[in-house]
């Protein structure tokens, strides 16, 4: 069965690509937001705006039997408790998870690739979020870092802001924001199930930044020692989101960093001499 309307919870920048991909398609989007400033601006976007600090009642009349809630505001306990059983109301639910909760584990991530037993207190947050939304119902999915045309491991590098983590020999995953819209609005009946996502070509971290500097013709960074860099940067995990692709029917418009993060996508000029 298909939806009639869209509710986002967390319209932040997965959130808005949501949100253009459902107009595109004609749907009517409710987005919740916390920052005032930006209400005109997804307003402007098409959607109807809710605004409050933290997710209350004022949702639960958006909430019926034609609606999918996408939920992509990051892991809160608290507030994860209070809104999951609501949205038992929905048609459908997405819960936009990370692949952050298979902590350190190092190689080939897929569907059925078992979590870690061990994890440090934000790998346990997200297991915990995942749970509570799955409970009611969600489909989950799992992705790994998402970037766009103006964020991502290529604005870093073009920015002077980027370390290749030690050797760079780790593998590097991500999936483009477009394409992970097109999952969260797919309308294959998935719900309940738990899905890793991603695009189709995982690659060591120093051959991402190569390639991003010889199409922007920048100088490559320098490297830093792993430990001194945040946990994602020293993650070492190829991302397989192929059985996520066949389940959902979606067919990745960027299905690689070479396509996601060259200049003809991003909009951004390679630097000249």
């Amino acid at each position: 069965m298909g939806f009639e309307r869209i509710l986002i919870l967390g319209c932040g920048y997965t959130g808005q690509r949501v949100l253009a991909g459902a107009r595109l398609r004609g749907l009517p989007v409710v987005a919740t937001v916390r920052s005032v400033a930006r209400v005109a601006e997804l307003e402007r976007a098409g959607a109807r705006v809710l605004q409050a600090e933290q997710l209350g009642d004022e949702i639960r009349p958006y909430i019926d039997r034609q609606t999918r809630v996408v939920v992509a505001f990051p892991a809160d306990p608290e507030t994860d408790a209070r809104v999951a059983p609501w949205l038992e109301r929905a048609q459908s639910v997405v819960y936009i998870s990370s692949t952050g909760v298979y902590g350190s584990l190092r190689g080939r991530v897929e569907h059925a690739t078992p979590l870690p037993e061990a994890g440090d207190e934000r790998v346990a947050r997200l297991r915990k979020a995942e749970q509570t939304y799955r409970k009611h119902g969600a489909l989950v999915l799992r992705c790994p870092a998402i970037y766009g045309p103006d964020r991502g491991l290529h604005v870093r590098v073009l920015n002077g802001e980027h370390r290749i983590p030690g050797d760079g020999s780790q593998c590097l995953s991500r999936i483009h924001v477009e394409d992970l819209a097109q999952l969260a609005l797919s309308n294959v009946d998935a719900w309940g199930e738990t899905l890793v996502v991603g695009d189709s070509e995982p690659a060591p971290h120093i051959d991402v930044v190569r390639f991003v500097c010889d199409v922007y013709r920048v100088p490559l960074p320098e490297s830093a020692p792993l430990e001194t860099l945040h946990a994602s940067l020293r993650a070492d995990r190829a991302v397989d989101g192929t059985y996520a692709l066949t389940r959902l029917q979606v067919q990745l418009r960027y299905p690689s960093y070479k396509q996601g993060m060259a200049p003809a996508a991003t909009g951004l000029a390679p630097r000249t001499a």
